[in-house]
């Protein structure tokens, strides 16, 4: 039961805490109920939702009782962001994306046995609020001067755009969270990022004024690259999201493989349930040998299972072989070869081009003397032959699942071509 605190710790997985030693002691008395918010600012969560997820997965294992609260009523108010105010989205839209992240939690999570896991909506208990009610029972407790010291308060406050009452209340919102929480189910610990902390302890100060007890919070770090931006959200080609469409397993697979060494020890303690032995091992092997980038291909691997499965994550890694001629393409899907060259470079051209009208349609060549020479050289391919003509004609009949090409120039720069009709 207090196992679980110093694996998180050694995972790096604690930034802030409460009293680690009252909820140690508390753990020790036996299962604790904890809970942790998600709310549905978007259709898909990110990566750095899923460090919240697995967060909770990780207590969950060591015995105690998840409570995994999706914000169909925070998801409407918007929590403060430093820069600006956030588009309120539609009640109908809001709703919807609550059933899609409900969908993203329930797969990481164990919904039977003594500490079965619970998903829990605040709307059901915020909506029957009247605002006469909310004011008298729950912001009466609350103390302005406070609330303007939280973090995404105080810097808003301070830019030109100021901040809405709506957001403003966010805090008292989130805070009345935990108290029902408690109320219901007797939960006693919530976790979430270091940047909500000033939200979190909204909770455990009114708990504590409400109910006259103490109750627990744990807070992850961000996950952020070396210039500070969130790995879940600002990736320089866009957020890592969970969901395939918006994010395919062939992308979510490249990102970790191309991350900087820099980053991956902490990533593989922190995303994945490889054991302490077996990562200590992998980082080792990686300091010896950096250019294989042992520790990024385990950690694009494990990343990709725990989010798309150990099927979708075989085609990934076939698919990143065979790009480079090391597998055969014949064996990919339509789908993860189109998510794998679109990544590269995909662009439509008419059966039976030459190959060197391919090759300059894909950026391959800038001009068919270009494109002459490539072949000349012996370093042209389509799907991984050898072309020896670049005025060989290109049927449709060459072309793999989905009527796609992978046209490859040298050992490492490769592009696809979508046939369709002349």
């Amino acid at each position: 039961m207090t196992d679980v605190l110093e694996d998180l710790q050694w995972r790096g997985l604690i930034a802030l805490s409460t009293d680690l030693d009252e909820l140690r002691a508390e753990m020790a008395k036996g299962p604790i109920t904890y809970y942790c918010g998600f709310d549905p600012t978007a259709p898909s969560l990110h990566i750095g939702n899923l460090l919240q997820v697995l967060t909770v997965r990780r207590l969950q294992l060591a015995g105690h009782r998840p409570l995994a609260l999706v914000g169909g009523a925070t998801g409407l108010i918007g929590d403060p962001r430093p820069s600006a105010e956030r588009q309120l989205n539609s009640a109908d839209t809001v709703a919807e994306w609550v059933e899609r992240i409900k969908r993203h939690i329930e797969p990481y999570l164990d919904f039977s046995g003594s500490n079965a896991a619970q998903i829990v909506n605040n709307y059901d208990w915020t909506a029957p609020m009247s605002a006469i009610d909310f004011l008298r029972e729950i912001g009466k407790h609350f103390r302005v001067n406070k609330m303007l010291t939280k973090d995404a308060v105080s810097a808003r406050l301070n830019s030109d755009a100021g901040i809405s009452y709506t957001e403003f209340s966010y805090q008292i919102l989130q805070g009345m969270d935990f108290l029902e929480l408690y109320r219901r189910y007797g939960c006693k610990l919530q976790t979430g990022g270091s940047d909500q902390w000033g939200n979190l302890t909204a909770g455990t100060d009114l708990i504590h004024r409400v109910e006259g007890v103490s109750v627990h919070l744990l807070a992850t770090p961000l996950l952020v690259n070396s210039a500070g931006e969130k790995l879940g959200k600002s990736t320089g080609g866009g957020s890592l999201w969970m969901d395939a469409e918006m994010t395919s397993p062939y992308a979510l697979y490249q990102y970790f493989v191309n991350l900087e060494d820099a980053l991956v020890g902490g990533l593989l303690r922190k995303l994945t349930f490889l054991e302490r032995e077996e990562i200590e091992e992998i980082e080792k092997e990686s300091a010896e040998r950096p250019s294989a980038r042992i520790g990024q291909r385990r950690l694009a691997e494990e990343m990709t299972k725990i989010v798309h499965g150990a099927e979708e994550t075989a085609q990934v890694i076939a698919a990143s072989q065979a790009l480079f001629g090391r597998g055969s393409l014949g064996e990919l899907t339509a789908s993860t070869l189109r998510a794998a060259l679109s990544e590269a470079g995909l662009v439509s051209a008419p059966a039976g081009s030459t190959v060197a009208d391919l090759f300059i349609a894909a950026g391959l060549a800038s001009s068919r003397n270009e494109a002459r020479r490539t072949v000349a050289e012996g370093g042209a391919y389509v799907n991984n032959e050898r072309v020896g003509d670049a005025e060989e004609v290109v049927p449709a009949e060459r072309a793999l699942a989905g009527g796609l090409l992978v046209l490859r120039k040298g050992k490492r720069t490769f592009a696809g071509v979508e046939f369709v009709a002349g």
